[in-house]
């Protein structure tokens, strides 16, 4: 997998996820906690799918 996604988008996504899931807890229980699973994930890991599938990046890409 080739990273797809910008540090800085990756720690915004991995921090919105966070706080998505932190509402099961300040909330109440709820399937959104299932949901900041995604951002957090894809954060974490710098690819994101729908980008690939797109054709999409926001990483600068290195010069050869």
């Amino acid at each position: 997998m080739i990273k797809n996604i910008h540090p800085v988008e990756r720690a915004v996504r991995v921090i919105g996820g966070l706080v998505i899931m932190s509402m099961y807890f300040w909330i109440s229980p709820s399937p959104w906690f299932f949901l900041g699973i995604v951002p957090v994930l894809t954060g974490a890991s710098g690819w994101c799918p729908p980008y690939q599938l797109l054709g999409v990046s926001t990483c600068k890409r290195e010069k050869l």
